[in-house]
């Protein structure tokens, strides 16, 4: 039999599971750390964990390991890396938190809007202070969800029942979707200045990092709140500060740089704390456990490797064209539109490629979302791109000359009220390097996508090089390397630049105001 260690508090339905199919020997250890159940437990085959530490020396005391799995979605307090080269496969249990991170959003918003946390201890002390804690009620206010991933949908899901206005902002979810969940689709700034509640559910990187700026609070209506049960780092928490009390802002909060006891930084500014309540539910408790044991049993009876997070490139797939289909995909969807919602995925490998087509749309999906892990594989990209209701099509390819080894991929957004607007790009893998052929209707491109770059697409005409060579040049920026055609119709071109630094918003959008331009983008490879 394969023994399961648990040297976590979890629900023990993961042991009754595992236990009653009649293969595993599980021991689980609520109280012990986990060093000590490791080494009292060499020979274990499997490792079932919530938040505990699972490092290089951990895995390294267990000889027989073959399986790690974090009962929740996070995973970074696991070494995937050392446990990928020690042969170890680590699974995570995504959405298993979901809903019991979508009610305490709700708990927050209701518990504030009626001060039930003052009330409370005010009417145990016989005081009868109606008047002080006049609140409001939800109805007929215009909540705003920023990010509609699971926990989004639900939260969208759990207010349809409030008679509220709901708004939405997330470029990966289909317009028809969010119609069904009752939300209407805004761009950021619409979010932050219609609503009287905003409530954060994004990953926190180098996209999201500081979102949540003056700019965007400064939007907000008088008296407006912001939740966020999401990650610390989305918030600038000193713009908030700045703004609070200008604004009768109020800020409900359950998370923070670090889940540990001691004095929290935003106690001035918060006027509802929690200490990382979201996923400490029974149920959310039960559903990670659950969910952990039935991934280990479909994983060795039916080799199921859809939650695994350090999976290999598979064996005769040069590795550069996972990194070729990843840059492709954020090439494309700048040339369409970042912020415009995703409705249509095309892809169409060719010649080598075309076996792995199955294994290269997840890098494909982790490029245009974050929030989908890029060690997942193709069944579990599928499940995210329908759980957004984006279509996927791989298109059959043969193998046409100049084609060999390349791939293509087209992106589809939607303008709103039908119309829809559609970008395609080309490359392939030469010498090693990456390298862009065709974007759209510029053809022959070779370039490299490395570094700091900048499209611009304009109305061909003289002169328009030079102004954005002059408007850079103004600002202490250098030109590395430029690509410049025209269109198979003569009319158009697009300037693709490598520069020596990130170019500030206003710097680059004086020039697409200089330029007239069309479609433009900068990004870093």
């Amino acid at each position: 039999m394969k023994k399961v260690l648990i040297p976590t508090k979890l629900d023990r339905i993961a042991k009754d599971i595992l236990t009653a199919h009649g293969g595993y020997a599980v021991v689980q250890l609520d109280q012990m750390p986990i060093a000590e159940a490791v080494a009292a437990h060499p020979d274990a085959y499997a490792l079932i964990v919530r938040s505990e530490k699972v490092d290089a020396a951990i895995l390294d005391a267990l000889p027989s390991l073959k399986v790690v799995i974090r009962a929740g979605a996070g995973f970074n307090t696991i070494d995937v890396k050392h446990a990928r080269r020690r042969g170890v496969d680590v699974m995570n249990t995504p959405g298993a938190n979901a809903n019991g991170v979508a009610e305490l959003t709700i708990a927050l918003m209701l518990a504030d809007a009626r001060h039930l946390v003052k009330a409370d201890p005010s009417c145990r002390a016989g005081d009868w202070e109606k008047t002080a804690f006049m609140g409001r009620e939800l109805a007929g206010k215009t909540v705003g969800i920023v990010g509609l991933g699971a926990i989004g949908r639900l939260v969208a899901q759990r207010l349809s029942g409030f008679d509220v206005k709901l708004l939405g902002h997330d470029p990966f979810v289909a317009p028809n979707l969010a119609a069904d969940l009752g939300v209407e689709i805004a761009d950021l700034p619409a979010i932050f200045e219609r609503s009287d509640y905003v409530t954060l559910h994004l990953p926190e990187n180098e996209q999201t990092r500081g979102l949540v700026n003056k700019d965007l609070l400064g939007r907000m209506k008088t008296g407006a709140t912001l939740v966020n049960c999401a990650r610390a780092g989305i918030v600038v928490e000193e713009d908030l500060r700045a703004l609070k009390a200008e604004k009768k802002l109020r800020f409900l909060n359950d998370v923070y740089p670090k889940d540990a006891p001691g004095p929290k930084s935003v106690a001035d500014i918060a006027d509802l704390m929690t200490p990382h309540l979201g996923a400490s539910t029974r149920e959310a408790n039960y559903n990670a456990a659950k969910r952990a044991a039935e991934q280990l049993i479909e994983f060795d009876d039916r080799g199921v490797t859809s939650y695994i997070v350090n999976r290999d490139i598979p064996e005769g797939l040069e590795p550069a064209y996972a990194e070729l289909a990843y840059a492709i995909a954020r090439l494309t969807r700048g040339m369409v539109g970042e912020e415009l919602p995703l409705t249509l995925i095309e892809t169409s490998f060719y010649g080598e490629l075309k076996p792995f087509a199955d294994w290269l749309i997840v890098p494909v999906v982790a490029a245009l979302n974050d929030q989908f892990d890029r060690s997942s594989d193709a069944a579990a990209a599928r499940a995210f791109l329908k759980s957004r209701g984006i279509e996927y099509v791989n298109r059959d390819t043969s193998d046409r000359p100049g084609y060999r080894n390349s791939l293509t991929i087209d992106l589809t957004v939607s303008l709103g009220g039908g119309a829809l607007r559609k970008s395609s790009v080309r490359g392939t893998v030469a010498e090693g390097r990456l390298m862009v052929s065709r974007i759209d209707d510029f053809d022959r491109l070779y370039f490299e996508p490395t570094g700091r770059c900048l499209f611009f697409t304009y109305r061909d005409r003289p002169g328009v090089l030079g102004a954005i060579g002059a408007t850079l040049a103004a600002a202490g920026i250098n030109i590395d390397d430029v690509r410049n055609p025209h269109d198979s119709s003569g009319k158009n071109s697009i300037a693709i630049l490598k520069v020596s630094r990130p170019v500030p918003p206003d710097v680059f959008g004086a020039v697409v105001e200089k330029i007239e331009a069309g479609p433009s983008f900068q990004i870093e490879f």
